[in-house]
Order: structure tokens, then sequence, then C-alpha cells
């Protein structure tokens, strides 16, 4: 706390918080040492711009080593970057980022690529390379760029082909893990009115992560990116952009990095709430296992099929001899991952100058996709070799075929020998959208243990045009209007959860629906319960979106302008989507049958919902221009983010069909200051967020649902450049940022207790979720024990201690509780001693009590942030230069959640990059020695809670370990 706090005093006596230039920069984007920049959709400098606007150029990418979007967010004042569940990231501006997760979220903060918006994107995985500058605007957006977004907007700006001559780079480097990069370009004037420039990247290393199963290295990067684009210039007042590249990574890239759990010992959560710890979930509390145990078997099947069971809920923990290593890059993992994704953009920009207005046309396409397979649990599991329930139900299929059995033990389990009672490797399906698996011969692997993993997948596509005109009259008034329609679509979006439990229940369900079909006189062939894996399938989405907007601008005097700008969005969006995981519950198939298709579909229908949404937003500036060196602003604006469709889930889970829209009210002050002849810059700003309906997402029954919440921020931010001598610059940055959650009832997923004492947490075996049940008087034992005792033995002492917790947990039945609860029986009533039909003692409430919120800090929003830069470039004679520079960057504590437990806090971290790099004469070639991460900070940027029927385990995703290497290049 105390660096926290000196760094929170080095931000407030910064003054403020605004967001300047990072660096000295390439000819092309500067101007008498002010940075240009497009903020305003027309060049001008940094300087001048009355909006709140960090530029970094393409010399200070290299010279900061900002080489992705996670090195981005360490040199900008309040933002942060995290990579998120399901091959999600989220790029937080001022404590608003994309915590809605789901195929019909926005994002809050907004993608370009040459302004051009990007509805999706996978530039959260690329390297940049021959870039001319990064754009990053704070708070809300919408009146002069494309897509509205509450955050602000990151615009990647390439570099263009230069008409004046022909030029090229190259440079390679190799670092620590066999580490070996390559970049060039190429630029080639061909007329005097067109050129092309080609550039490129090629990366690759190994796996920085150990895995400790087979002592491989995983978490390796194979990935390349090329960039053709053609300037052609017809006339002095027009110029024509088009641009084309193409990104493909295929590796096996850890989509998570790491799992922690504080195991719980009793199974009911899994996880305990507490703390943070190096341990494994409690297999016990997972649906695979719970819908395999002998009581759910028992009560939810046919008691005759307990005898298979693979295991109980009291018995051993699938788990308990797995080992997680306490080291966030060594994992301990059966399943190798896959991670596979590419992208390809297309796009044109059409400039054309009237003298007194200019019209500029953006349009393109883009496509992506992404697929990443991962072991589910990071963990190995317990052998299944000599399981019980195996060996019989082994036996039971070769001595009767015509149960079905045969088939199916065949297919699980291919080295079943019942005439010597043991099993060899266990077999599990693969996850492919037949919805057949195992059963129609898509098999994952056999191992002893289960090979469980999850697969996440998506294939994204857009169409947009955008037209705007920006006049440049020689009076007072001024304006911009413009316009844009965007048209996006997803196909196979689908994150699978596949384990060996479920294709053995899938079986079992098989031959149980045969038995009762054959009870009612019908004769079904052998068969199995489709599907053999869970599946959130959201088969298809579209967005239908376009916006009309515009601002006018006033001049007062040389010295005073008004800024008036206003924005109407619509958005239309499409959802077709369903959950399956064997039949829910129908979904019979027949042994043989290669598409499982028709049977789940005439079960499981689609969901096919559709929203609208529409808003007026606007923005009101004000700003005074004390000199040539110092400008003051005072805004107003309005933000806007449409809501969306939440995915279907099965009944027994409440959760909102649609969640709301995003507004926000933004209000910020700042000035911007070049003092001494630009040797010192310092621009400053302070804002207040008043949010409503702020989009959240929690993961229920293994499907991100989202909710809403209002919240107030405000914030300060500083950003200054110094070079009091030619020869040596410092850049410094900090800020400071508030946030408070308005008063709102939520249940928190890890503590269903809802931090009471008298609740007794239940983990239901039907399907895994919790409840809870309050107050743990005598009623509540009564009320569980007799439910269980009713819907067949789950527990005959059902209350005991969750360690490390004050309640006390039991395995029973949510819905028969509830039920139980509204119309209590004659039975209980004697039971509790109440008259007849009178209503229980007790409360029993789904998913868990909720709590207010009021009060806690919004996620991903540290109160402190600052970095500083220093660099000298020495003389060596002959002209070449010796360049040392060091950068440090700290990030204060802030929360994964709304909750604001201590199990949700990010401690603080502090990064060092340095590097030092000798120069030819002119700059002709480099060659530079340097160091990312020095200290090797294994720091956590965000964190992600699963939900309750996977044992509320943590998923970390954290900073990339220490790089140390070099680089050579030239410049022709």
């Amino acid at each position: 706390m105390k660096m926290a706090h000196i760094l929170g005093c080095t931000a407030i006596s910064a003054v403020a918080l605004g967001i300047a230039s990072q660096a000295s920069a390439q000819a092309n984007n500067t101007q008498n040492g002010d940075i240009i920049v497009t903020a305003q959709r027309k060049s001008e400098s940094l300087q001048t711009v009355p909006i709140s606007v960090s530029a970094v150029t393409g010399t200070m990418l290299e010279k900061q080593q900002i080489h992705t979007s996670s090195d981005l967010q360490l040199s900008l004042p309040n933002v942060t970057f995290t990579k998120t569940n399901f091959t999600t990231a989220s790029f937080t501006i001022r404590g608003i980022g994309d915590l809605c997760t789901g195929t019909t979220c926005d994002t809050a903060t907004a993608t370009h690529i040459n302004e051009m918006p990007l509805v999706s994107t996978r530039f959260y995985e690329t390297e940049y390379f021959d870039m001319e500058r990064i754009e990053i605007l704070r708070g809300p957006q919408g009146t002069l760029f494309g897509r509205n977004a509450t955050s602000g907007v990151v615009d990647l700006i390439t570099a263009k082909p230069d008409l004046r001559k022909l030029g090229a780079s190259v440079e390679a480097e190799y670092a620590n893990f066999n580490s070996k990069k390559i970049k060039g370009m190429i630029n080639i004037p061909l007329t005097e009115t067109l050129g092309v420039r080609f550039a490129g990247y090629y990366y690759n290393r190994d796996g920085e992560a150990t895995n400790l199963y087979n002592n491989s290295k995983i978490d390796g990067r194979d990935q390349y990116s090329f960039r053709a684009s053609l300037r052609w210039k017809p006339s002095p007042s027009t110029t024509v952009d088009l641009m084309g590249s193409y990104f493909r990574e295929k590796d096996d890239r850890l989509r998570i990095q790491k799992q922690v759990c504080h195991n719980d010992t009793t199974g009911i959560l899994g996880c305990l709430p507490d703390k943070v710890a190096f341990e494994t979930v409690n297999g016990n509390s997972q649906f695979e296992n719970l819908l395999t145990s002998k009581e759910f078997l028992t009560i939810g099947v046919n008691p005759a099929f307990a005898p298979f069971a693979l295991g109980s809920i009291y018995g051993k923990d699938v788990f308990a001899n797995a080992f997680n290593p306490a080291d966030v890059h060594t994992v301990n993992t059966a399943f190798t991952p896959t991670y596979l994704t590419d992208e390809l953009q297309l796009m044109g920009h059409i400039d054309q100058d009237f003298g007194k207005a200019k019209l500029t046309i953006i349009g393109g396409y883009t496509r992506n996709k992404v697929d990443s397979q991962e072991d589910g649990d990071l963990a190995v599991g317990s052998s299944y070799a000599g399981n019980t329930g195996i060996l019989t139900f082994a036996g039971a299929g070769l001595v009767n075929p015509t149960s079905g059995f045969a088939t199916a033990a065949k297919l699980l389990f291919p080295q079943a020998n019942p005439l010597t009672g043991t099993v060899g490797n266990v077999c599990t399906s693969a996850a492919e959208y037949t919805f057949t698996g195992i059963y129609g011969g898509h098999t994952q692997g056999c191992a002893p243990t289960s090979i469980k993993f999850d697969r996440s997948q998506i294939y994204n596509s857009q169409w947009s045009i955008e037209g705007h005109l920006n006049t440049s009259f020689d009076g007072p008034i001024n304006f911009l209007v413009g316009g844009i329609y965007v048209d996006a679509t997803s196909k196979l979006n689908d994150y699978y959860i596949n384990a060996f439990q479920v294709d053995y229940l899938a079986a079992l369900l098989g031959a149980a629906t045969q038995a009762g079909a054959a009870a009612k006189g019908v004769a079904l062939p052998n068969g199995y319960l489709a599907s053999p894996f869970f599946d959130n399938d959201e088969k298809y989405y579209r967005l239908k979106s376009y916006g009309i907007f515009g601002e006018g601008y006033f001049k007062f005097s040389d010295k005073l302008k008004l800024t008036l700008g206003a924005r109407y969005a619509h958005d239309q969006k499409e959802l077709i989507a369903r959950t399956t995981l064997i039949g829910n519950p129908g979904g019979y198939v027949p042994y043989g049958t290669t598409n499982a298709n028709a049977a789940i579909t005439a079960s499981d229908p689609f969901a096919d919902d559709s929203v609208s949404f529409g808003r007026l937003t606007g923005r009101a500036v004000l700003d005074y221009r004390i000199s040539r060196d110092h400008l003051l602003y005072a805004s107003y604006s309005r933000g806007y983010k449409s809501g969306g469709i939440n995915p279907p889930l099965s009944p027994i889970y409440a959760v909102p069909k649609n969640f709301q829209p995003e507004t926000i009210n933004a209000f910020e002050i700042g000035s911007k200051n070049s003092f001494m002849d630009g040797v010192f810059h310092l621009n400053m700003s302070a804002f207040f967020y008043q949010y409503k309906n702020l989009q959240l997402a929690q993961i229920v029954a293994r499907t991100a649902v989202n909710q809403n919440i209002n919240a107030d921020i405000y914030g300060v931010e500083a950003e200054a450049i110094i070079r009091p001598i030619p020869a040596a610059q410092f850049n410094i940055s900090a800020s400071y940022l508030k946030s408070k959650i308005k008063d709102q009832l939520s249940v928190n997923p890890q503590d269903p207790s809802g931090g009471r004492a008298d609740a007794v947490i239940i983990k239901d075996i039907t399907n895994g979720s919790n409840c809870a049940v309050t107050p743990n008087t005598a009623g509540a034992p009564t009320a569980i024990g007799f439910v269980n005792a009713v819907n067949g033995s789950v527990g005959l002492n059902p209350v005991q201690p969750i360690p490390g917790t004050n309640n006390g947990g039991a395995f029973s039945i949510c819905n028969a509780l509830i039920a139980t609860q509204a119309a209590p029986s004659a039975l209980l009533d004697a039971a509790f001693g109440l008259p007849a039909n009178t209503p229980l003692p007790v409360t029993v409430s789904q998913g868990g009590v909720p709590v207010n919120i009021g009060g806690n800090q919004i996620p991903q929003a540290p109160q402190f942030k600052v970095s500083v830069g220093a660099q000298y470039t020495a003389q060596m004679g002959g002209g070449i230069t010796l360049t040392p520079r060091v950068d440090l960057a700290y990030t204060g504590e802030y929360y994964a959640t709304v909750y604001n437990q201590p199990i949700d806090k990010i401690p603080s971290f502090t990064i060092i990059n340095a590097q030092l790099q000798l120069n030819g004469r002119d700059d002709k070639w480099f060659l530079r020695g340097f160091v990312q991460n020095l200290t090797n900070n294994s720091a956590t940027t965000g964190q992600y809670v699963t939900d309750q029927s996977q044992g509320l385990f943590t998923n970390i995703f954290t900073l990339e370990p220490r790089r140390y290497g070099v680089t050579i290049g030239a410049k022709f």
C-alpha cells in the first residue's frame, strides 16, 4: 500500500489526466514536433484536438517494446487489457471494457483499422508491424466514428505507400524460448501517382509453459501476417487507398494460462470462496461426475442402473491425486491444447477534396475464425482401470449384446476383457457438429483417465460502408455529416465440453430409454442418447446496423469554439441458438447413425430470437485556446451500446432472455499544454461518468449470460513528455480512477451463502447447480432430509460442514426443495410439528442468496496507474549513435468481479522493460539488445470464475514471462 500511496500522490500531483502523445514520431505523422492524428476525421496536431486521445507512433511502438495489446496497456493511463474466457478479450478504458460475453454483445471499446470499424477481430493475437500510429480515443464515441462505443476507440493506422521514393526495411530477432521473428517492408512507387507497399512478419517460438504430465513445452507461437497496400492519386485532390491483409496462427497456445482453486473436500462447491490456491477442483461437484454417480442413477434413471455408476458423490474425488503446480507457467494436463485462428481484411478508403469540403468513403469486408481446444480442468484425473461400474457395464455389455451395451462397451473401452476383469483405456468423443461423437466414429482419443476438454470456435464475417463530408469554410461555421451501414454474421459459434463420463452416460440413458420403450411395447433399436457432450450451440447470429451522425463547429473567435454533435444508431440482431446435453431430454439415436442432428433437433429445437434497439446520442464541447501552446476544453457526451440476447438455457435457470443497452453520461474537462518551446508537454483531464445498465457476464450452466448494473465513475489523468536536451527524453503518465456501483441485489455464484452464516448450501445432483436454504435452524436439515428421503437416499446425514466457511452443505435436488417450500406435504408439516399446509420456516434461493453489491468497484478498474520511460541518445562518432532506454509501468490492484471479495482481488504489479540500441549512420541499420518483463513478473491481468456445475474454479490470465534477445535490422 505504501507504493500505491506514493504513486497515487504522483498521479494527483500531476493534477489531472489527459491523453497525449507518447513520443517523437515518424516524419510522415509529425508536424513541428507534434503528432498528427485524425481523431476528428481530419489531420491535425494532437495538441489542438479538444478530445482525450493518446497517439503512439510506429517508432515508439519499437522503442517502448509495444508488440501486442497486452504491451500497449502498460504505457497508457486508465487502460487495461486482458484475455477472457471463450477466446475473447477486454480492452478497458477508464473502467469500461468488454465485460459482456456472448455473440450478441457489442464491444464497449470499438476497434478500427484505418478508421473502418471491426465488429469482430483477432488483432488481440497478432503483433503490430509496419504501423504509422495507434490512436486511443477515450470516452463515448459516435458523432465522429462509424460505430458507437461507450468506453472509447482504438484505431490502428497502417503505413501507406510513399509515392516519393523506393524503400525497404527488414529486421530479424532471436530471443529466449527459441523465439524467432522476422519483419519486413518494401515500398515501390510505380509512377508519380501510383505506389504499392508490402509488409509482413513471421513469429515462431517454443512454448512458455511446461506440462509436467509429459515434460513438454506448450503455449508456443507459430503465426504470420502480411499486408499489401496500394495508393493512387490521380489528381492532387483525389486519394484512393486499398489494403488487404491476412493473419494466421496455428499452434498450442493456451487460451487459459492457469486455473486456481482452494479445494472443497465436500464437493458441495468444488472450490471454496475464501482464497485462491494452487489446488484442483473437487470433481464430485462437476456435472459429468454427478450424472454418473450412484446417487443420480438411482434417483434420476433407475435403481437397476446403480451398479454401473462410476462413483459416488460421497466417494473419492476423481482429482484426489491431481497435482496443480504452484507456478502460473507450469501445468499438469493429459490434453495438448490446439489453437487455430485467421483473419482476412479487405478495405478501400477514398478521399475527394473539393476545396472547401472533403468527402471520404470507407468500405470493406472482413472475416475471421478461431478454434481452440484445451483441457477444461487443466488437471489429470484418476485412472478408471479397475472401476467397478465400468467392469460391471463391460461384462453386461459383452454377455448381453441385445441390450445395446455391447456396442457401447466396444466403443468406450475397446480393451475391455470381462474374463480377466480388466479394463484398459477409456475413450472420449471428439467435439463435432454431427453430435454423434464416439458413436459416429469421432473419437478424440483413449487414455486410462477421462480425456476431458473444451472447445471454443466461431466464424465471423462483416461488410461495411461509410461516408462522411467534412467542410473547411473560411467563416465561423463548419460541419461534418456522415452515415454508416454494417452487416455482420457469426456462424458455428460453439462451446463444447467433452468428457468420457458424458459418453458413458449417453450409453446408460440410451439403454434406459430402450428399456422404458420396451415396457410400453415399443421396440427401439440399440442406441444411445445424443449428444454425448455439452454444446452451447449458437448456430447463427446476424447484426444489421446503421448510423447517421454529424457535428457542427462554431467559432466565436480565434480562441473560442463550440462543437455540437449528434448520432442516431439502430441495431437489429437475430440469434438462433440452443444448448444440448444428452438429449435434453430426447435425442435417442440408434448405433451406427452418422448424424444425430435430426434426433436432437426434434427434442431440442433452436430458439430463434430477434431484438432491435435505437437511440439518439450526442456531445457538446467548448474549447478555448489561451495561446498557441495552451488549450482548455470542457465536454459532455452521451454514449450508447445496444443490448442483446442471452442464449437459451434449461428452464430451471432463471436468467433474463435479453439484456438491456448501456448508456452513459460523460462529463470531462481538460487542458493541453506546451512549455519552453516544446521542451515540456503536459496534457491533463478529469472526468465523471454516470453509467446505466452496464453489461456484465456470468457463467450459468456452462454458458455466458449477461446482466445489467448501474455505476458512477470518476478520475483524473495526466501525460507528460520532457525533452530537456535534444538527446534525452522522458515520458510520464499517471491516472487515478474511482468507481462505485449503485445499490442492486445480485447472486454471487462463487459464494451461494451470500455471506450468511445460517445458510445451508445445496449441490443439485441432477444438474450441478447450487441453491441455498436459510436459515440453518432445525428446519433446514429436516426439509433437506425429507426431500432426499422422498427422492431416494442421497445421504443419511445430509448436512455437513463446508471447510473454510461458516456454512453447512448437502447434496439434494433444488427444484424439489423449492416445490416442497411452495407446497409442503402433510408428512413434512408433521415432521416440523406444524398444522397441515403450513408454509415451511425456510427459504430456498436458486443459485444462492442475493447480496447488495452497492458501493463496490466495477471490474478491471485499477485505482492507480503510473508509467515512466527514459532514453538518451549518445553520439559515438561517424554518425553512429547508442540509445539506452528503460520503461517502468505500475498497475494498482483491482477486482475481477463486482462482488469485490478478497478472492476477486487482482494484486498490483510492476513491469520493467529495457533495451540498448546501436544505430548506424542515417539510421540505415541497427543492433538492439532487449529484455521485456525484466523481473519476470507473472502478474495476473484478469480472472474468470466458471459456473457451479463445473465446480467454481477460477481461470486466470497472465502476462508473458521474461523475454530477452537481440534484433538486427536495416533500411534501404
